[in-house]
């Protein structure tokens, strides 16, 4: 009977151990139900890229789903020539700033503020420097001398210190075009807003 019993506990100091080598080699993240969840092996090779821009928690997070970055951006330069129209998110009208940005992200099933200045607080900032496709660029309106975001437009290539952004502008061109972040632009820029988790990782 002694033998047993002994016999018995080594069993379960066995099982036991091999238990807590199997969680020392795995070590699993949580953030929310809609955040990524990241499996790290014991040989530190993630299973998922964890994003620290993801944060669902926040009210104002922008869930961007499975849409790339390029996707969007060839999407958004399809829309170009269309007028310039004040309150509007209508292509058959016309669009004003806003109106062009809801209408990129709604055509992909991605639900964004409507007006310019409800982007204001919307996660993640990143650097001028670090700005990527996709990003989004907010601007005061025209008034310079108010810090009030008043325009927006979607970062479509920065290579080499040149940053382009496509827009709807009210300006000479009157309608969604391509511009430079020129000096009158950054005379208003206000800051880049990330919004594709996936930017932070090419």
């Amino acid at each position: 009977m002694r033998y047993v019993i002994a016999i018995s506990c080594l069993v379960i100091i066995f099982v036991s151990s091999l238990l807590l080598l199997k969680i020392k080699q795995s070590q699993v993240i949580f953030k929310s139900k809609a955040d990524t969840i990241v499996i790290r092996s014991g040989t530190d090779q993630d299973t998922s890229v964890y994003n620290p821009h993801i944060d669902s928690v926040n009210e104002l997070y922008i869930n961007t789903g499975k849409t790339q970055p390029a996707e969007l951006v060839s999407y958004a330069e399809t829309l170009i020539g269309i007028p310039y129209l004040y309150a509007s998110s209508n292509p058959a009208a016309g669009f004003d700033c806003s109106g062009f940005i809801t209408y990129v992200f709604n055509h992909f099933n991605i639900q964004v503020p409507r007006s310019s200045a409800d982007f204001t607080n919307v996660p993640h900032e990143v650097s001028i420097s670090e700005a990527k496709p996709a990003d989004l660029i907010l601007f005061t309106g025209t008034d310079s001398s108010s810090h009030t975001v008043g325009h927006m437009g979607i970062v479509v290539q920065h290579e080499n210190g040149l940053l382009l952004f496509i827009h709807s502008t009210s300006g000479k061109a009157d309608g969604v075009t391509i511009t430079p972040l020129n000096d009158y632009y950054r005379s208003r820029f206000v800051k880049v807003v990330r919004v594709f988790p996936q930017n932070e990782n090419s």
